[in-house]
């Protein structure tokens, strides 16, 4: 190993967030890992994508804290080492060491089994959204295919993808700068860096019809999906134009009314499953219940969650998925604010998501059901 190198046992709990939203992402692991009587620190560095929150007890904050649950989190790690100072030309040594170093306390973290059974069921290696992060790309491509043998000829790494065992994560900072982390399958992210791999609704009628395709992909389970999206249900799109939500709720075989002054594009303008009124999407409310309402007006966000909340108050809908346009300073303490003011003026919930989206920007998209 590079004389150089050095090696630093880090428990932290280790998210990725939008670059430029880590005092964001920083002050909600705070408060959240105070409700729970963690007390600890967010490290961070602006732009950068990550975020740690340092502890002593990082391991078991990690279960109490479910990523579903985190709202400016596009990942949620538990790291245990920090490597510096890496020789280019070896740097697959001393992370082996740091492995072999950690061995009992990534066990204890992991599922409980006996320290000599311990072994990852996938690698990732990744680097963070952001410039810099983006620069690595090609490193991680590279280091990731010669690390993983090399973390099986000593059984640190499964054969083949295991998902009932935790991933191993890399998180490059640079060339000579690295963390090492661990996740469990059932409570992360299952894409590199947190950010999802979907293509763009064909035939889209703007680009924000990918923001509506990852909202119903991450904010809704397996089984909601199935449920709540099937053909012939019935749903509303205010402020629709030019029409990409409408779009993906076409495409899932909802029929829509789509609600906007302005006009719509193709194909959603005239298809058989859209019904276009040129009216103000704060105004209007439904001659009948309907199952799904979708939102994505620009507007204060507390007139937003007021105008959300009368729709499930005055059972208008049974589903929604609406974005809030957060403010340039305090965005924490406004989303704190905004969710608890729907939460309170809303009627009795069986689920309410929210999550700071790949494909969205200043603001925050949520999802709420009776």
């Amino acid at each position: 190993m590079s004389h150089a190198a050095t090696t630093k046992a880090s428990p932290a709990l280790l998210a990725y967030c939008r670059p430029g939203f880590e005092p964001e992402l920083a002050a909600e692991l705070g408060a959240r890992a105070a409700e729970c009587e963690h007390w600890g620190h967010a490290a961070t560095e602006r732009n950068s994508g990550v975020v740690h929150y340092v502890c002593e007890s990082a391991a078991l904050l990690e279960r109490q804290l479910p990523f579903n649950d985190l709202i400016f989190a596009r990942q949620k790690l538990l790291g245990f080492a920090a490597l510096d100072g890496l020789d280019p030309k070896d740097r697959i040594t001393p992370l082996l060491a740091a492995l072999e170093a950690g061995r009992d306390a990534l066990a204890d973290a992991s599922l409980g089994s006996a320290s000599s059974a311990l072994r990852f069921g996938d690698l990732i290696v990744e680097h963070s959204d952001s410039d810099a992060g983006r620069e690595l790309a090609g490193l991680a491509r590279g280091f990731g295919n010669a690390l993983r043998p090399a973390l099986r000829q000593p059984g640190w790494l499964a054969d083949k993808p295991d998902a009932r065992k935790p991933r191993l994560h890399v998180l490059l900072h640079s060339g000579t700068r690295m963390d090492l982390a661990m996740s469990r399958v059932e409570d992360s992210s299952p894409w590199p860096g947190g950010i999802p791999r979907l293509r763009q609704p064909p035939n889209a009628p703007s680009r924000s019809a990918a923001k509506l395709d990852e909202a119903i992909h991450t904010l809704l389970t397996d089984d909601e999906r199935a449920q709540l999206l099937r053909e012939g249900l019935r749903a509303a799109d205010l402020g629709a134009a030019p029409g990409g939500w409408t779009w993906v709720l076409v495409r899932a075989g909802l029929r829509v009314t789509a609600v906007d002054n302005g006009p719509l594009k193709e194909p959603v303008a005239g298809h058989p499953q859209v019904e276009h009124l040129r009216a103000d999407g704060f105004r209007w409310q439904p001659a009948r219940p309907l199952d799904w309402m979708v939102c994505d007006m620009v507007e204060q966000p507390r007139r937003v969650a007021e105008r959300m909340a009368e729709w499930f108050r005055e059972g208008w809908c049974r589903s929604a998925i609406f974005n809030l346009k957060l403010p340039m300073k305090k965005r924490w303490d406004e989303t704190v604010l905004c969710l608890d003011l729907f939460r309170a003026q809303a009627g009795e919930l069986k689920a309410l998501r929210a999550r700071q989206l790949y494909h969205d920007r200043e603001e925050i998209t949520v999802f709420a059901r009776r």
